[in-house]
């Protein structure tokens, strides 16, 4: 018995050892929902045009990206069935071995591209929180997966569903957890963290698939919401609304990309209506426009970028980002006019994606076709400094083209996990693995 006490003693110690300085990804885009990989000792380039992986576990469809934490990977998929079921898995980091899943009965009705779930799994202090596509919302306990509490928030807040579905990952700020669902005068509602209990819910607006977050304004701190209709300051606490920006959809709500904060100004991009800019004011509390880009406002000589799946990010004095063809395209942040565009990252077509995450001086790019690329971004251009496939695409998520790979990488343990509609992978990329 003491043996055996010792031997998992120094299993434990081993791992703790080789996680040393390793970073999680346990949230949407990271531990900062900003899509930043703060890990070093990486490397510079790919060896071969195909990126080994250290192992490969099958999933079912679904859009979500995997989450990493505490040595543990986090991911959602779908079965047609009979029954149509919703699964979330978690799985040992280093071998890919199943730790715990859970499957409930889930028929999707009412929105269209049915792959599977959208939103990743967050996890925190020791718990994991799953928001599925038809808007069952489960907290586990996230070592055993057993469950602390889920909630119907389709049935309780009757929600009027989004044309693709509840895709917004969930936000935790202090001990609530935030949802937008689109529930009747619910677009966004707050629950109690360890207990599911109602905090609070807002807004009466359509939902989006945008992910929340929130942001310091004036010595507060501020959930900044982009829903159906606008974009709304509300206070994470209690709901109450600070300020809101009128910005309806036009067609149908498309806001896809997670707003973006630099501290100073607030970015937002989709595909219909561009790219718009506003600054947090502090006397009165509200946002002012900074500026409003879009093609069809536009000289036929200038350019918009028109984000779809894909997140833009703000360096320093310009704009970097995917527009929903898939160019790559680099904005004055003074004005937002376009510096230059490259179209090398990923073929050109309708909806085509790149994933952009920044790490140090350099961008990592995940393609919808799979590949990893490594390069630069600046007032210059783009420079490419490698490339290799890791997945192939698969038609789940889109049938066309012969399949895309539209679900955002996790970054974590200086390793890349990723997923398509039949497969979760997990490669090497530290810098030793050249």
């Amino acid at each position: 018995m003491e043996l055996a006490c010792l031997f998992r003693a120094w299993c434990w110690s081993l791992v703790a050892f080789t996680m040393a300085g390793a970073a999680d990804w346990p949230q949407w885009r990271g531990p900062d929902r900003d899509g930043t990989w703060a890990e070093t000792e990486i490397l510079e380039r790919f060896v071969s045009d195909v990126i080994p992986r250290k192992w490969t576990v099958p999933i079912a469809g679904g859009y979500s990206g995997p989450t990493v934490a505490d040595g543990r990977v986090y991911v959602t998929d779908y079965l047609v069935g009979p029954p149509q079921t919703e699964r979330v898995h978690c799985l040992d980091w280093q071998t890919g071995e199943k730790i715990w899943s859970h499957t409930y009965d889930c028929t999707y009705a009412g929105f269209g591209y049915t792959a599977g779930p959208r939103a990743s799994v967050l996890v925190q202090d020791g718990n994991a929180y799953s928001l599925g596509a038809m808007g069952h919302l489960f907290c586990f306990a996230a070592a055993d997966g057993s469950i602390l509490w889920s909630r119907d928030m389709h049935r309780e807040y009757a929600i009027r569903m989004p044309n693709w579905g509840i895709a917004a990952a969930p936000l935790i700020e202090d001990d609530v957890l935030i949802v937008q669902i689109g529930g009747t005068d619910a677009c966004v509602v707050g629950l109690d963290k360890q207990t599911g209990a109602e905090r609070w819910k807002a807004l009466a607006d359509d939902a989006s698939y945008s992910a929340p977050l929130v942001i310091d304004q004036a010595g507060r701190r501020v959930l900044v919401c982009w829903t159906g209709n606008r974009i709304a300051g509300l206070d994470p606490g209690n709901g109450q609304l600070l300020w809101d920006y009128d910005f309806p959809w036009e067609k149908w709500p498309i806001a896809i990309a997670t707003p973006v904060w630099d501290g100073r100004r607030l970015l937002f991009s989709e595909a219909h209506q561009g790219t718009l800019l506003l600054e947090p004011s502090a006397e009165p509390l509200g946002v002012v426009r900074l500026w409003h880009r879009r093609k069809e406002n536009l000289p036929k000589d200038e350019a918009a970028l028109h984000c779809l799946n894909s997140t833009p990010y703000i360096d320093g004095d310009y704009i970097y980002g995917a527009d929903s063809r898939g160019i790559l395209r680099c904005l004055r942040m003074a004005d937002g006019r376009q510096v230059w565009e490259d179209r090398s990252a990923v073929p050109e077509d309708r909806f085509a994606t790149i994933h952009l995450i920044r790490q140090g001086d350099r961008t990592w790019l995940f393609n919808e076709r799979g590949e990893l690329i490594v390069g630069r971004l600046s007032s210059e251009g783009f420079t490419e400094i490698s490339r290799a496939k890791l997945l192939d695409p698969t038609l789940d998520q889109l049938r066309q083209r012969g399949g895309v790979t539209w679900s955002h990488p996790a970054f974590a343990y200086r390793h890349v996990f990723a997923r398509n509609d039949k497969e979760l992978v997990c490669a090497d990329l530290t810098a030793a693995a050249e």
